[in-house]
């Protein structure tokens, strides 16, 4: 058995993940898993089969990374909706064309360089690259690496405006194929090439202290914009709660309605951040003054279309902040299936890809798209993919089984296969997997992607059988209607578990 270029890579760097994902399974076989190739095949064709998936639609490919011979396929030239399974090949592409080493870096001008006593005689400007990495848990902490730019730069006062330039992305703020629904939720916030705290805040919502009486409202981040208008109302101890939040488009007034009982605790919800690049302007200048440098003008937020990009040689470069590796970047986006933080490197990676002949109307997300059908045709993956954007937030993306399998093939043996399975979640482990196949051969053996919208679910990855063959795959189920007793995921996880237990061989 030929051991693929990434695992042999691995043993030699060391990588800690290399001995879990080959460990062969130390459980009691249970007599439910397939101990031959026509009995697993049998196993999954009489699933596949059942009454209750009349009337929904599956893409099903299971291959053997050893030997490249198809163990199973049902239907795997379809074209589906992958939800999350999308950010498969954004990652593949950011980490093949960019390197897991790749570091964004955010660029930081002036109008004139610092005076002997710190003053800047002009105006600040951010250059953002979206970086998706101002996210720490104290609030405060994300604007530290740019005090110590400026700090360092000798800067004490600036006399001008702090300008948020967001004029990298060619993009408008919502991802295309977006639906309406999704940019009243935070899995929707808008996209800006400045972006903070994934350009999402929680909103507290408490009873009131009387029967009857409103709720009290709170937003946990300063500096937001955002207008609450308060219909929340407080029940009787025991009652139903009930809360909804609705945002007007374009706007950045948030209605929230619904019910608490008296003396509940309160709740939490996260709401998207309207205009983004202003809520990171007026932060950081906040944040600014609270160290000691004062900005004397305004925030001011310069976006595409509306604004050219800033002539860099006009201007004086202070420094820049640079993002932590992308392999690290990829990570917190595939774990927890974070959809902003995929758009972001998807859209930075359409930017750095950009074609010099490239049309002036051309949005990052296209630039992208061309980079990825680009990317996939030179390593010989199927052409059967239409994407709008990275995350898989639209209903619009399409690609089979056919294409995930041979990408995560291909980037089973790319030089940077190592980052790139590390970040998948694992069974029973962490990420959108934590608490799914658990006390089964699948716990801490399946690496894969979820994918979920409403009609939609989705698992592509790798596993390794009960007899130490590892084996990589795409399950798409999508237009599923469960009965009242199953989720949809269990329909994916069975076939997960039946694949971990298989103690034949796919060369028998």
């Amino acid at each position: 058995m030929k051991t693929p270029d990434f695992f042999r890579r691995a043993v030699s760097a060391g990588c800690c993940w290399l001995a879990l994902f080959l460990a062969v399974p130390t459980w009691a076989q249970p007599t439910n898993y397939a101990r031959s190739l026509p009995e697993l095949r049998a196993q999954l064709e009489a699933h596949l089969g059942q009454p209750r998936f009349r009337s929904a639609l599956w893409g099903v490919k299971i291959v053997s990374l050893a030997t490249g011979k198809t163990v199973y396929e049902h239907h795997a030239d379809r074209l589906m909706s992958p939800a999350s399974n999308s950010k498969l090949y954004a990652a593949a592409l950011a980490l093949a064309t960019l390197g897991g080493d790749y570091q964004m870096a955010t660029p930081i001008f002036a109008t004139a360089k610092p005076s002997a006593t710190g003053v800047l005689q002009g105006d600040l400007l951010i250059s953002g690259r979206g970086d998706p990495s101002w996210n720490a848990t104290n609030f405060w902490d994300n604007f530290a690496p740019f005090l110590a730019v400026l700090t360092n730069a000798g800067v004490r006062q600036v006399t001008g405006d702090l300008i948020a330039d967001t004029t990298f992305f060619h993009t408008p703020r919502t991802g295309s194929g977006w639906s309406a629904d999704d940019l009243e939720d935070s899995e929707g916030a808008e996209i800006s090439a400045l972006t903070l705290a994934d350009n999402t805040v929680q909103l507290r919502v408490a009873p009131g202290e009387k029967i009857s009486a409103p709720g009290r409202l709170t937003l946990t981040l300063p500096d937001t914009g955002i207008v609450l208008v308060n219909r929340t109302r407080t029940i009787a101890a025991g009652g139903k709660k009930h809360l909804e939040v609705h945002k007007p488009l374009g706007a950045n007034t948030f209605f929230v309605f619904g019910e608490l009982p008296l003396n509940a605790p309160a709740e939490w919800l996260d709401v998207p951040v309207p205009q983004p690049a202003a809520w990171f302007g007026a932060a950081l200048k906040d944040a600014l003054n609270r160290s000691g440098i004062s900005i004397r003008g305004q925030v001011r937020v310069t976006a595409w279309p509306e604004n050219p990009a800033p002539d860099a040689t006009r201007w004086v470069q202070l420094g820049e902040v640079k993002s932590p590796p992308l392999r690290t970047l990829i990570r917190a986006f595939l774990k927890p299936s974070q959809n902003l933080e995929t758009d972001l490197v998807f859209d930075h990676t359409g930017e750095i890809l950009r074609g010099s002949n490239a049309p002036a109307w051309e949005t990052s997300e296209q630039s992208a798209v061309a980079a990825l059908e680009n990317f996939l045709a030179t390593n010989g993956v199927p052409a059967d993919l239409h994407f709008d954007e990275g995350s898989g937030l639209s209903r619009n993306n399409l690609t089979s089984a056919n294409a995930t399998v041979a990408l995560l093939t291909m980037m089973a043996t790319n030089r940077w296969a190592p980052d790139y399975f590390a970040a998948l979640p694992i069974a029973g482990v962490d990420g959108t997997l934590r608490r799914r196949m658990k006390n089964t051969p699948a716990f801490q053996n399946v690496h894969a992607k979820t994918g979920t919208l409403r009609w939609v679910n989705a698992l592509s990855g790798y596993v390794t059988t009960a007899a130490g063959e590892r084996l990589v795959f795409s399950l798409l189920l999508n237009r599923y209607d469960p009965p009242a007793n199953r989720k949809r995921t269990d329909e994916l996880d069975a076939i997960a578990n039946w694949l971990a237990g298989f103690a034949g061989r796919t060369d028998e």
